[in-house]
C-alpha cells in the first residue's frame, strides 16, 4: 500500500501546535517510539531501498515491509513516495528474535518521540528524533489532501520531503547505519 506522507523540516513545534489547534485539530497522543530495523546479511533490502522494521508505538507493536518509490540518484533526493505493508505483532522481544532466528540480522535501534493531532482524516505528526531539529510529518489519505495540509500551514510546497528519518539523518551527515543504537539517553557506533 503507498503511504501518503510529507515532511518539513526545522519547524517550530510551538508555533506549529498553536496554528493546528487554532485551525481544530485534536492532540490524539505523545508517545515515545522504539524501532529496530532488519536486513538479509548481504543487505539486500537496503540495496533496493528497503527495509524491515519493528516498532513499539506503545499500545501496538507493528511489523512492516517498508520500501522506497523512484528513488533519486544519490539516495538522499524526495523519492516519489513509499511502499508499506505491515502486521500487527503482540510481542516486541519476541519478534526481535524470531527475525534474528530467521536469519536477519539487525541494523540499528532508534527512538523518537511523537506527538500526533488529527484534522478530519489528515495526520499531523510532529517528531523529535535524536541529534534532529523537530519535524512535522503529514500523512493523508490522498495526495490531494497533502496539497490542502500544506497550505492549511502555510508551508512553501517545494520544501517538502519525500524521505526517511534516516535520509534526514545522512542529510546531517549522520549515517544511521554507522551506529547501533540512536536514543535520546546515547549514542552508540557500531
Amino acid at each position: 500500500m503507498e503511504e501518503i506522507e510529507v515532511k518539513f523540516l526545522n519547524i517550530d513545534p510551538v508555533l506549529i501546535e498553536k496554528k493546528l489547534f487554532e485551525l481544530g485539530a485534536k492532540k490524539i497522543f505523545e508517545k515515545l517510539y522504539r524501532r529496530r530495523v532488519f536486513d538479509y546479511p548481504d543487505y539486500r533490502l537496503d540495496k533496493s531501498g528497503a527495509w524491515l522494521r519493528l516498532r513499539d508505538e506503545g499500545e501496538e507493536i507493528t511489523l512492516t515491509f517498508k520500501q522506497r518509490l523512484g528513488m533519486k540518484k544519490g539516495g538522499n533526493g524526495n523519492d516519489i513516495s513509499t511502499e508499506e505493508t505491515g502486521i500487527r505483532v503482540n510481542d516486541f522481544d519476541a519478534t526481535v528474535n524470531l527475525l534474528l532466528k530467521l536469519g536477519f540480522v539487525e541494523k540499528h535501534y532508534v527512538e523518537n518521540k511523537r506527538i500526533r493531532y488529527m484534522l478530519d482524516d489528515i495526520e499531523f505528526d510532529i517528531d523529535f528524533y535524536p541529534k534532529l531539529e523537530p519535524f512535522i510529518e503529514i500523512e493523508a489519505p490522498s495526495w490531494k489532501k497533502i496539497d490542502e495540509a500544506i497550505k492549511l500551514l502555510n508551508f512553501d510546497p517545494k520544501d517538502k520531503k519525500i524521505f526517511s528519518a534516516t535520509q534526514i539523518y545522512a542529510q546531517m551527515g549522520i549515517i544511521v547505519d554507522d551506529y547501533k543504537e540512536i536514543t535520546f539517553e546515547r549514542i552508540i557506533k557500531k
